[in-house]
This record gives C-alpha cells, sequence and structure tokens, in this order.
C-alpha cells in the first residue's frame, strides 16, 4: 500500500526558514516526478515545487525562495522553504508531479505569523 508522510511545518516568523520532509513506503519516488502542493484555507490546491529527473521547476510565487529535492536511498523529497511569507501559510503535500496522484497523505501545516 502507497503511504505519502509529509512532516516538518509549523510556525515561523516572516523571514524564516523550515524544511519539509515526504518520505514514501510501498513505492520507489525516484522513479517518479514528484512535486510539492499546498492548500490555503477557501482556495484550491496548487503545485507550488516540481522536480523531474535532474529538472526542478517552481510557482512564480515560491521561485528563488524555494528548493525541492530527493534523497534516492531515503526515499524522501524535501522542501527547503527560506524568506517565508505569511501568504505561504497552507497545508503543504507532496505527490506526484502530475496525474494519476497517488493517495494523498495528511499534509503538513505551515504557518507564517508575528
Amino acid at each position: 500500500q502507497v503511504q505519502l508522510v509529509e512532516s516538518g511545518g509549523g510556525l515561523v516568523q516572516p523571514g524564516g526558514s523550515l524544511r519539509l520532509s515526504c518520505a514514501a513506503s510501498g513505492i520507489i519516488l525516484s522513479v517518479y516526478s514528484m512535486g510539492w502542493y499546498r492548500q490555503a484555507p477557501g482556495k484550491q490546491r496548487e503545485l507550488v515545487a516540481l522536480i523531474s529527473g535532474g529538472s526542478t521547476n517552481y510557482s512564480d510565487s515560491v521561485k528563488g525562495r524555494f528548493t525541492i529535492s530527493r534523497d534516492n536511498p531515503k526515499n524522501t523529497v524535501y522542501l527547503q522553504m527560506n524568506s517565508l511569507k505569511p501568504e505561504d501559510t497552507a497545508v503543504y503535500y507532496c505527490n506526484r508531479g502530475w496525474k494519476p496522484y497517488m493517495s494523498w497523505g495528511q499534509g503538513t501545516q505551515v504557518t507564517v505569523s508575528i
């Protein structure tokens, strides 16, 4: 059974940093293009970072601040988030970069506030 478990979220002040982790079981992540998504209250889930082979892509809202990476031996994908802004507040999820998606994990809450 495929399971994605996100962790590393929390409460951080504007300008701060967090590193999110996405650990997988039941599947080998390295064969897939993987993405980090976020969903803010009242908004649709959006893709913010994608890693595909040796390439990465970012939404304009996070470009230059977030970095996606993967550790294949650990079967884990990371999202390093720097210079966080209040508008980055959301639940963050990892999944395939495009459909068909794996089962969604529970996500990890990131709150950026004074």
